[in-house]
């Protein structure tokens, strides 16, 4: 076994993952390095708002830490309130308290039991992969360990290509929304413009009106549509999901996949049902596409799939439906040309493409502030991240070639110009490239199991 780990990352996924090592009873002392980056351990960004409007889009059952304990997060807030139904969708500051109380007790049960525990508020400068261990880097401080798990979760936002200096330099277009979430301007903004129609996009829409009720909203992206809502109530997964996949892995191809999607939803009562029923074989199905049809996904059908996929909290799509029906939410197809100052100083420029692509249509938008609400950003290869930086450049890692990460092996293995490293490993949104669903709790749990096998049989 690999006595002494380094998990690098302060969010959900690192926190499942130092759960999973200490609860296994191994039968030496492990000692652990855990660089938090700073902030609150296992809250993250994703977990560290204070919003009762920020909620899950999974249902409370499903969002247990533990591959063991599925409704851990149910139990959890049952304690406190028995009303609490497995089909709730919760605040997410609610699973950020569910978080600090899990690592506060697996953190307790591994000094019991002799294991050696550094949370180091700071992010690692470098990480360097040797035949025999790992060495981590912090300032001129070197630790050695036997092996190293990247948990970083999501990657720095960057301003999107049209974006100019001067309407950065400005502060009136912000690119990482949680920021302006948590600290918003003292000037309240007549007109603001996001860019994104994802769960993040629904999450800002719905607090900045809040917030500030007179304030008018454009929302913009290529096709000008918000993510499906669940039902109220739960869907079963398709019955027949063994033979619809079984077709799906006959035939890779991404135009004959959506042919047969069409054909299974037009057998159901809720296209909700096939989609959820394929979440079990989805890594299997990716790792089955070759690299162009997974591009031909990437650019033709992953806006498609996302909105089915990752739905939003029926009361988050309430929400949004009512501030359209007032007049205060504008949502608009096309596709962001450039970003600049006001003539004025006092706003923004915003220059569209339709959706159709016409030059001689180009449309024009001003604001007083334009929040960019894309997502996630994968691309490790462009990322300003010192430390992702550090293990590209000097090839210790390899891109994915989408930009979906890293390149790794499905158990979380990173991958480099002589093969697989045997000690450094990867977990969560790193693995995006590698099994596609790799950012929700339930497969991230699953990712932290299995690295923590890996790390406790050596």
């Amino acid at each position: 076994m690999h006595r002494r780990v380094a998990i690098i990352g302060g969010g959900a996924a690192s926190a499942a993952l130092l759960g999973e090592l200490l609860a296994r009873r191994p039968p030496q002392p492990l000692h652990l390095d855990w660089y938090t980056g700073g902030g609150t351990p296992a809250r993250g960004v994703a977990y560290s708002t204070g919003s009762e409007r920020h909620l899950l889009n999974v249902r409370a059952a499903s969002m247990g830490m533990f591959a063991g304990k599925p409704q851990g997060f149910l139990d959890f807030v049952q304690r406190d309130d028995p009303s609490v139904a497995g089909t709730d969708f919760l605040p997410r500051r609610r699973y950020g308290d569910y978080l600090e109380a899990e690592v506060a007790q697996a953190l307790a049960f591994g000094r019991l039991h002799g294991h050696d525990v550094q949370i180091v508020p700071f992010a690692a400068d470098a990480v360097v992969p040797e035949t025999g261990g790992v060495s981590v880097l912090r300032g001129e401080d070197v630790h050695r360990v036997d092996a190293a798990v990247l948990a970083l979760g999501a990657l720095p936002p960057q301003p999107l290509a049209g974006v100019s200096d001067g309407a950065l330099a400005g502060g009136r277009y912000v690119v990482d929304p949680w920021s302006l979430l948590a600290n918003p301007p003292a000037d309240v903004p007549e007109h603001v413009v996001v860019i994104g129609l994802g769960l993040t996009a629904a999450d800002v829409l719905l607090e900045l009106a809040a917030r500030w009720p007179e304030t008018r909203f454009t929302a913009i992206s290529r096709h000008g549509m918000l993510p499906e809502p669940h039902l109220h109530t739960t869907s079963l997964p398709a019955e027949d999901s063994a033979l619809l996949v079984e077709a799906m892995q006959d035939e890779p191809d991404v135009r004959r996949w959506l042919r047969l999607l069409r054909e299974a939803i037009a057998q159901e009562e809720d296209w909700r049902s096939v989609i959820d029923s394929l979440r079990p074989y989805t890594p299997g199905l990716w790792a089955a596409l070759p690299l162009d049809q997974r591009a031909r996904f990437q650019r033709h059908a992953r806006w498609a799939w996302e909105r089915a996929r990752h739905r939003m909290p029926p009361s988050v799509h309430e929400g949004l439906a009512e501030l359209e029906r007032s007049g205060r939410l504008h949502r608009q197809r096309g596709q962001l040309y450039r970003v600049d100052a006001d003539d004025d100083g006092n706003g923004l420029r915003l220059e569209l493409h339709p959706h159709d692509r016409d030059a001689s249509k180009m449309q024009t938008l001003h604001a007083g502030l334009v929040v960019q609400s894309v997502g996630m950003d994968f691309d490790v290869a462009r990322t300003p991240h010192p430390l992702m930086r550090q293990l590209v450049v000097n090839r210790h890692v390899l891109p994915d070639p989408l930009g979906l990460g890293c390149r790794a092996t499905p158990q979380g293995r990173l991958l480099h110009d002589g093969g697989e490293w045997s000690r450094l490993f990867a977990i969560g949104s790193l693995l995006r490239g590698t099994l596609w669903e790799s950012t929700a709790m339930p497969e991230i749990r699953q990712q932290a199991r299995a690295v923590a096998d890996q790390l406790l049989a050596g």
